[in-house]
């Protein structure tokens, strides 16, 4: 079957000449930033406008920082244009970033799934906008795991982070740009906004639908397969279990060594999950947790794009924290983990012992169902 041709935000610039043409021009972006005939979206800014300033979210503008870790300020060596950090000391534009910005011009993949940073780093800077009157481009791009199934849990604000800001599902199945429509409304901004849609994509398509080049949006994104197993598997972040950080595989792979592979397998297997399949798995990280020792545990498969992920994971650390009360530990806000599982569930009721994993999934199902409705509003696609 033919893959379908798609052409990105960036691709199709052209309908936003004229709220860039004779402006200021910044510009927040990341390795992905790159139209169809992979050339970067600074190249192209810089080249045809009045390029004054890059904004640089987690990982870099490059995309050489881990999950994580602090951006600096710094001078794009390129272009001469000043980059602005903001995933450092403050992760929301200020106004002397943006007295030389007439138009912020936002350019990022996003990933499908709630914990994605980008997502709210995109929402601080429309917040930014719209106290200094600025005006406010998003160049979109397609939901590597489409535009129609919606799964997990609905977040609870009290629990909003960076991880997690706003009462979306884990996956939300929107573009970025339709997320950009969401939150002008969720928080009801006066910022004169414009997306720019892509052409060519559907929301059944998946990422391998496409024609589209893959470049990992962040270091341990290395494929669009991870990117359907994350919903599930990013929540092992908030335990001392290895989500393969480290290894060619990161979210694929759950682990510690502490873990018997066989049994946890045939635990997982007898679940019988739709769509989901699971292997045993040994691995070493190279970094984060466990680096240097041998973790076993299992590989999650999304053998169907339908597959509740999140379920999939949710079950699994269930599993994992029944076989081994003694070991298994949740991690707090401030032990080294990148965030609390209450952050990354977006509730308390699962570390509390509330509810289970089904009751828990269950419990957000109404919430779920109400918000594929409600996210129609925000659609730019089919």
């Amino acid at each position: 079957m033919a893959k379908a041709q798609v052409l990105s935000g960036l691709d199709n610039l052209n309908l936003a000449h004229d709220k860039l043409f004779s402006k200021r021009v910044g510009l927040m972006t990341h390795p992905c930033g790159y139209d169809s005939n992979l050339q970067s979206g600074i190249d192209i800014l810089s080249k045809n406008y009045k390029l004054t300033a890059l904004f640089a979210c987690e990982h870099g503008i490059r995309g050489t920082a881990q999950g994580g870790d602090h951006i600096s300020d710094e001078t794009d060596p390129e272009t001469g244009v000043p980059v602005y950090s903001l995933y450092g000391s403050t992760r929301t534009p200020t106004s002397d970033m943006l007295k030389d910005v007439d138009v912020l011009v936002f350019d990022f993949q996003d990933v499908g799934a709630r914990f994605y940073t980008y997502l709210y780093s995109m929402a601080n800077a429309m917040i930014a906008c719209a106290r200094d009157s600025k005006q406010m481009v998003v160049l979109d791009r397609i939901n590597p795991i489409g535009g129609e199934i919606v799964h997990g849990t609905l977040l609870d604000e009290n629990f909003h982070s960076f991880v997690g800001e706003y009462a979306v599902p884990t996956r939300y199945a929107l573009t970025i740009g339709e997320f950009a429509l969401f939150v002008k409304d969720h928080l009801k901004l006066d910022i004169d906004l414009t997306v720019v849609p892509v052409t060519g994509w559907k929301r059944s398509m998946l990422w391998r639908d496409t024609n589209l080049t893959w470049t990992p949006p962040s270091p341990n994104m290395p494929t669009p397969e991870t990117a359907l197993v994350y919903p599930g598997t990013c929540i092992f972040e908030g335990t001392n279990l290895s989500e393969g950080r480290g290894t060619t595989t990161p979210f694929e792979v759950i682990g510690a060594p502490f873990i018997d592979p066989a049994g946890l397998e045939a635990r997982m297997r007898s679940m019988n999950l739709p769509g989901i399949g699971f292997m045993r798995a040994s691995f070493v990280p190279t970094f984060s947790k466990w680096a240097g020792e041998m973790c076993m545990g299992v590989r999650m498969y999304v053998q169907n794009a339908q597959a509740d992920a999140f379920a999939a994971g949710l079950y699994l650390l269930e599993a994992i924290l029944d076989m081994y009360p003694q070991d298994a530990k949740f991690l707090g806000e401030d032990a080294g983990a990148l965030a609390g599982i209450n952050l990354l569930l977006g509730t308390s009721d699962f570390r509390t012992g509330k509810t289970d994993a089904k009751g828990l999934i269950d419990m957000h199902k109404p919430q779920i169902e109400e918000f594929k409705k409600q996210k129609t509003a925000w659609h730019i696609y089919a």
